[in-house]
C-alpha cells in the first residue's frame, strides 16, 4: 500500500493566513495564552469541539501553521482538493486508517504542528470522553500535548446563517500549558494508552474549567 506523503508546513501556512481574515473579519476572537504554544518542536493541539467552526478558528489563531485531522466526510466536492492543499490530513474514523496515522506521525516527526479533536466528534466540547488516538500519537511521537478551549462558538445561533455564530460575536480560545501525555517508559501497550489517555482526560478537563473560569463562560 502507497501511502500518502506528509503535507507541507507552506500548506498549512496558508490555511493559517486565510484563517486569520476569514475568523477576525467574521468574529471577534479573543486569544489567550498563545505564547504558551512551543515556538519549534513537535506539538498536538487537543481541542474541545462544539461547533463547525472550532477547527478553522484555531487555525486562524494559532501562532503556528497546524495540520488538523479531519473526518473524510468533510472532503466533497471542491472541499477536498483546498483542504488537502491548506495541509488538512482526510481520516476514516470508522477504521484504524493507516495512511492518516502515518501522515500524522510524519507531521509530528518533521517537528510540526497536528491538531487533533479527542472526543473524535462534535458534541458538548466538555473533555468527557476521549478516544484513544491522541494518547497514541502522544506517547508513540513523544511530542507535548497543548489544551485548547474554545468557548462561545455553540452558545447561540446566528441571526443570518442559523449554522454560524452571530457575525461580530467573540469567540474565546484558551492555549493551556503544554504536558507529557506518557509515565516516562515509552511503553505502547494497551494498558499504557490507557493510562495516557486518563491523565491526558484530566488535564483537559482542568484546562477547560480554568478557561471557563478566565473568560467569565
Amino acid at each position: 500500500m502507497t501511502l500518502a506523503p506528509v503535507p507541507s508546513e507552506r500548506g498549512a501556512e496558508v490555511g493559517r493566513r486565510i484563517g486569520v481574515g476569514l475568523m477576525y473579519g467574521l468574529w471577534r476572537p479573543r486569544v489567550l495564552g498563545a505564547w504558551k504554544v512551543p515556538a519549534t518542536g513537535p506539538v498536538i493541539l487537543a481541542v474541545n469541539h462544539s461547533h463547525n467552526i472550532d477547527g478553522p478558528m484555531v487555525m486562524g489563531v494559532a501562532p503556528r501553521p497546524t495540520h488538523f485531522l479531519i473526518k473524510k466526510e468533510a472532503f466533497v466536492g471542491p472541499l477536498d482538493p483546498f483542504l488537502t492543499g491548506i495541509g488538512q490530513l482526510k481520516v476514516d474514523r470508522a477504521t484504524a486508517d493507516r495512511g492518516a496515522i502515518s501522515q500524522a506521525l510524519g507531521v509530528l516527526a518533521d517537528g510540526g504542528v497536528l491538531g487533533i479533536f479527542p472526543e473524535g466528534t462534535r458534541g458538548e466540547g466538555d473533555f468527557a470522553a476521549l478516544r484513544a488516538g491522541l494518547a497514541y500519537f502522544a506517547v508513540r511521537s513523544g511530542a507535548p500535548i497543548v489544551p485548547v478551549a474554545v468557548l462561545g462558538s455553540a452558545e447561540r445561533p446566528g441571526r443570518l446563517i442559523k449554522a454560524l455564530p452571530p457575525l461580530r460575536s467573540r469567540v474565546d480560545v484558551v492555549f493551556g500549558d503544554p504536558f507529557d501525555a506518557g509515565d516516562g517508559s515509552g511503553r505502547r501497550t494497551r494498558a499504557a494508552l490507557d493510562a495516557a489517555t486518563e491523565r491526558i482526560r484530566k488535564q483537559l478537563t482542568s484546562h477547560l474549567e480554568n478557561a471557563r473560569r478566565l473568560t467569565g463562560r
